[in-house]
């Protein structure tokens, strides 16, 4: 610790690092060391020096943490993004019963769908207030038409042509998919028509069909997942892509949902940021009934996004953290550990809240500054497609 000590006073200054880092990895595990170097030399790392990564402790986790943290301000600088946006969940009625998920309801009279209309109430007001995005997303809902679907694109974008549409998990599209008798590429292909302009890489979760089995057993299996967001990336439907972590899954669980990322990516290059979520376990079923540790530690939040900037910097530049799932001051911290972006103001939040979380819904574009500022970085009104609108200097 001494040596710690004695060198900390040098990182306020990222020329300084790389030589503190070297000075520091002759002290750790060599095999720690050769990856951290390697990753330093911008190479990729293999899946199998991911997963010492995951399990490095103490001084080789402060490591990899700094190293993380480096790699971050080679590829982004000192910018830290955020999006004035608005989260709209059109219906919480839904019938693929996901165990992890405290915020659908299978019965009628618990469950909410908006209309269209209320649905137009909601991005005038986020227009009014300056969002560049609507994200739109809702349960599986077999009462819909698929007239439903479209009429909310088709009409947002009448009223409203520069908001950009960031709507339709995979889950979503598959669904439409089914009741259209159309295929994936078809139904992508109309939306994008009708004014779709990229799509949540949510419903993720853990791309591995086995722990999908115990956590999701009714929503779509790895390959559709992967199937539809390549579709969309063909198609120049730019995507997020999503992880979460801390239920059931093990390490080598999350190195292979990131190798199937990273994959996808070198490929299509569709994927805009790389978010680790999470599971916030207090209401669920999956913990509830027992099936699931209570969510992450704050080690393995720091481990999952350090990592995530370690293994996928060469592919995907932005590394978001969920203030929503953990709390500003955390991820103020983060932001110290590889992650470049703290998401969206919200305006509304409803499915980390249903699950138990309590830090929030919503957060004023003051806020955001004042967050990112606070710790010395600099903070920048972005688009969907990370595009730079304003920089607060």
């Amino acid at each position: 610790m001494d040596l710690l000590r004695k060198n900390l006073k040098y990182l306020n200054s990222y020329e300084n690092i790389i030589t503190i880092i070297d000075k520091l990895l002759k002290h750790i595990d060599s095999g720690v060391a050769s990856v951290l170097d390697k990753a330093l030399s911008l190479k990729d790392i293999s899946d199998e020096e991911a997963l010492t990564l995951f399990e490095c402790e103490g001084l080789e986790l402060w490591l990899t943490v700094l190293c993380a943290d480096y790699l971050r301000w080679l590829s982004v600088g000192d910018v830290v993004t955020f999006v004035i946006n608005r989260n709209i969940n059109y219906t919480n009625y839904c019938i693929i019963g996901c165990r992890f998920c405290a915020f659908s309801k299978c019965i009628e009279r618990e469950s909410y769908t908006l209309s269209i209309s209320e649905i137009l109430r909601k991005v005038e007001e986020a227009w009014r207030k300056g969002a560049t995005e609507v994200c739109i997303q809702g349960g599986i809902n077999p009462k819909l038409p698929p007239e439903y679907y479209i009429n909310i694109v088709k009409e947002i974008k009448r009223r409203y042509p520069h908001i950009h549409i960031h709507a339709y998990s995979p889950q979503e599209i598959h669904h439409i998919a089914e009741i259209m008798n159309m295929d994936y590429r078809e139904v992508l292909e109309m939306l994008k028509e009708y004014g779709l302009d990229s799509i949540p890489g949510t419903a993720a979760e853990i791309l591995d069909d086995e722990i999908r089995k115990i956590i999701c057993p009714n929503k779509i299996n790895t390959k559709t997942w992967v199937e539809i967001i390549r579709t969309a990336h063909s198609l120049g439907i730019k995507s997020t892509a999503t992880i979460m972590y801390g239920h059931v899954e093990k390490n080598v669980h999350r190195v292979r949902h990131l190798r199937i990322i990273k994959d996808i990516q070198r490929e299509t290059k569709g994927f805009t940021e790389f978010i680790p979520l999470p599971f916030i376990h207090h209401k669920t079923r999956l913990y509830l009934e027992g099936r699931a540790r209570p969510s992450s530690s704050g080690i393995e939040d720091v481990k999952m996004h350090a990592i995530a900037r370690i293994y996928l910097n060469n592919y995907i530049k932005n590394i978001q953290v969920s203030w929503v799932k953990l709390g500003v001051k955390f991820a103020q911290t983060l932001l110290y550990a590889g992650c470049n972006d703290v998401g969206g103001t919200l305006m509304e939040e409803n499915i980390s809240r249903a699950a138990g979380s309590t830090y929030g819904t919503s957060l004023s574009v003051d806020e955001m500054v004042r967050i990112i500022r606070s710790i010395n970085r600099i903070p920048a009104q972005r688009d969907t497609l990370y595009r730079i609108l304003k920089i607060y200097v």
